[in-house]
């Protein structure tokens, strides 16, 4: 059994140099925190720590001497009372099988991963808990575009877990003047929101790259949200989540910021290109690829009408114009909203 409470946190290991990753580096140091930020390449680690910038993933944003960087994952394990996981879906599994061979145990986890298993539809908190048996997980989610955050922009965002008292000392380490985070039991349907906005978000870029303009993506958003929700109470998530910050909140965020990765691929596909092309140019993830064939084939399992998530699918792995796949959403049979 997981102990009802966690020891006071001290000090904290981010484990991932992603944009997010850094920005929370810098966001708890600047709250005093000792951290260790923990990046799988060396010679990435090197030179962000002799720039302290990172200028790949964080573009113009000093990072505070005190954030010790390290691509030894022991080193930064054994560092932190709270470890933050912050790498790309895809290679959650892989990063986690290495923290297994580390002293993990009576750690804090803090998953800030979005995303859903392509075979397994497991969400990134089940995952965590299987490779690390008994861990305690609290989800970190909401609209937070990192470079906003990392500039001290007013940003909220939700931890949740089914422990109420450790998604409040979550709630306590990263809340600031400039971050405000709420706390939320229903861990299910703050990580579907998260995941599964982002394929919504691929849909209005497409909408950008159409031209469409306001109202079709404003569609887009809204039928969007039906769908996540949808899918999310099926799979056992409260409806009042997907209205909340990790849901709405997060969807309005990646749908309209010029900064959102899979906006901007959606954008790109609406112009006509392919996605290998897209993704062959992009230093980041856009986690809304992988989880729209995982979204679609459990939505298929599931029996559950998923219209905009479908010809998302369709586009990214069956080379449907997109064009088409707009044409065949508003040549639906007529239904009452």
């Amino acid at each position: 059994m997981v102990r009802q409470s966690h020891p006071m946190v001290k000090k904290i290991s981010i484990i991932g140099d992603g944009g997010w990753g850094t920005t929370l580096a810098i966001h708890l140091s600047h709250k005093r925190y000792p951290v260790t930020l923990w990046g799988a390449f060396p010679e990435n680690i090197a030179q962000i720590a002799k720039a302290r910038e990172n200028k790949k993933f964080l573009p113009g944003i000093k990072i505070p001497r005190q954030v010790h960087l390290t691509s030894d994952l022991n080193e930064a394990v054994s560092f932190g009372d709270l470890l933050v996981l912050s790498t790309p879906s895809e290679y959650l599994a892989d990063t986690l099988s290495e923290i297994r061979k580390t002293p993990y145990q009576g750690k804090l986890i803090v998953s800030v991963v979005k995303g859903i298993h392509p075979q397994s539809f497991k969400r990134m908190s089940q995952i965590i808990q299987e490779h690390l048996t008994r861990v305690p997980v609290v989800v970190l989610s909401g609209p937070t575009i990192a470079g906003e955050v990392a500039q001290k922009i007013p940003t909220t965002a939700v931890a949740a877990c089914k422990n109420h008292q450790l998604a409040a000392v979550v709630q306590k380490v990263f809340n600031s003047d400039t971050f405000r985070i709420y706390t939320n039991t229903d861990v299910i349907g703050v990580e579907f929101g998260g995941s599964v906005k982002n394929i919504i978000a691929l849909a209005c870029g497409i909408c950008d790259g159409l031209k469409l303009g306001t109202n079709a993506k404003a569609a887009v958003l809204t039928r969007g949200l039906v769908e996540i929700t949808r899918l999310g109470t099926a799979m056992g998530g409260r409806r009042e989540t997907f209205y909340g910050l990790s849901g709405l909140g997060d969807l309005v965020t990646t749908c309209f910021s010029p900064k959102s990765r899979n906006r901007t691929v959606g954008e790109a596909l609406g112009r006509g290109s392919k996605i290998k092309d897209v993704l062959g140019k992009m230093q980041m993830v856009a986690e809304g690829v992988v989880t729209a064939r995982a979204v679609y084939h459990l939505a298929k399992r599931k029996k559950i009408t998923m219209p905009i998530v479908t010809e998302v699918y369709k586009i990214l792995f069956e080379n449907k114009p997109a064009a088409s796949a707009m044409k065949d959403l508003m040549r639906r049979s007529l239904k009452p909203e």
